[in-house]
């Protein structure tokens, strides 16, 4: 019996293993395959921001997109049906972040809950989209769950020059999330690269918590000054949908994000 056991374990090694180079593969074919028609349709009306992206840009796009609505679960919440329209629009946005990145797509999530609008919840200390006392239009929970309000997610995708979008905030919570710490502070390619950040971000965050006090304006919505977390979040959104005015204003966080993102959102507008 005793020598049996050596014997399961390596039968069972190589189960995993197969297993495992199966769904390597089968995702290495994914990233490669080209977007249904339909999708094409979708974003052209509810996403005009994807068709600036050029040739290889919009590869990855779509290739991280396969994987994402291959990988992640949709549940619609307080009465909305999950529809391709739903599932295409958000993916499109979550993966915009990942477009100039080497990067697994979302690891840590599984579940995204949609509802129909802004909607109550009696979860407290959580990142996101906060809309008064209880009132909500996103969240990001460490847990793996994305929550979304659908009607802020599409008027955010038709309107990418406004500096607010649910999706991109939210999303970019989950990247800051992926070291299991929402700190304002995402996973870096480089060790070198945090002194940097952290003093660019930390200068950047106590100067809009500065002008936020003082009742001053800035480019950046002053949601930005609740937490470095938040802060993260919301300079994403600056910089994807104020690109040249976040360059104009602070270059130096500018260029921060561009290095982490790995685009340059300025030559799409």
């Amino acid at each position: 019996m005793t020598g049996l056991l050596p014997a399961l374990f390596l039968i069972l090694l190589a189960g995993t293993m197969i297993a495992l180079a199966k769904h390597r593969a089968r995702n290495r074919r994914l990233l490669q395959l080209p977007p249904p028609p339909s999708w094409i349709r979708i974003l052209d009306t509810n996403l005009p921001m994807a068709s600036k992206l050029d040739k290889e840009q919009k590869q990855r796009l779509f290739g991280a997109m396969h994987l994402f609505l291959e990988h992640k679960d949709f549940e619609g919440c307080g009465g909305l049906t999950i529809t391709e329209e739903v599932k295409v629009t958000i993916a499109a946005q979550a993966c915009l972040l990942l477009v100039g990145r080497d990067t697994r797509v979302y690891p840590r999530l599984k579940t995204i809950l949609v509802y129909p609008h802004t909607y109550s919840s009696g979860r407290q200390g959580l990142f996101g989209g906060d809309n008064g006392p209880g009132e909500r239009l996103g969240e990001s929970w460490n847990s793996g769950v994305v929550v979304l309000a659908w009607d802020s997610v599409l008027g955010g995708a038709k309107n990418m020059l406004d500096g607010h979008n649910v999706t991109l905030h939210e999303f970019a919570h989950q990247l800051d999330q992926e070291d299991g710490a929402g700190d304002g502070v995402p996973i870096l390619e480089q060790r070198s690269a945090y002194v940097d950040w952290a003093r660019v971000f930390r200068h950047e965050y106590e100067e809009l918590v500065d002008k936020t006090d003082r009742g001053r304006k800035s480019v950046m919505d002053r949601y930005g000054a609740t937490n470095p977390a938040e802060f993260f979040a919301v300079a994403t959104e600056t910089f994807f949908e104020k690109p040249k005015q976040l360059e104009a204003k602070h270059p130096e966080l500018y260029d921060e994000l561009r290095s982490y993102y790995g685009v340059d959102p300025g030559s799409w507008i």
